[in-house]
């Protein structure tokens, strides 16, 4: 990577700091070019398209149900905080997280931000 690069990156905010924005139905969906940056601070991410809807989508480890159900709880006030919610399938040491924005019918910036939020929620439970 060169230095020029490197700085650039180093100055963008991490999608962790960021808070989601008001989305309008009229919202642009994220670029190919937003959507390839962010996925690098999202790598066990996949973008998937459920019913013609892009999300990204994630499954999280856990050794017991108590455990999951913690942090699908962490994930819900990660939402209501947000004003942004996703789709969560929590069974026995697994949770099943899913983002996108329903207004716009695909992934805006607010996904990956959510995104990255919900891995440092998995991140403070290990």
């Amino acid at each position: 990577m060169s230095t020029q690069q490197q700085d650039t990156r180093e100055d963008q905010p991490v999608l962790c700091d960021i808070s989601c924005e008001a989305c309008r139905a009229d919202a642009p969906q994220a670029t190919t070019e937003e959507r390839v940056q962010f996925m690098t601070e999202l790598p066990n991410w996949q973008i998937r398209t459920e019913r013609g809807v892009d999300q990204l989508a994630r499954s999280y480890s856990f050794k017991n149900f108590r455990t999951a159900l913690a942090f699908t709880n962490a994930v819900g006030e990660l939402a209501e905080g947000e004003g942004h919610h996703p789709a969560i399938l929590t069974e026995w040491g697994r949770v099943e997280v899913c983002w996108w924005t329903h207004k716009i019918k695909g992934l805006h910036r607010n996904d990956f931000i959510c995104a990255a939020k919900t891995d440092a929620i998995w991140k403070g439970l290990q």
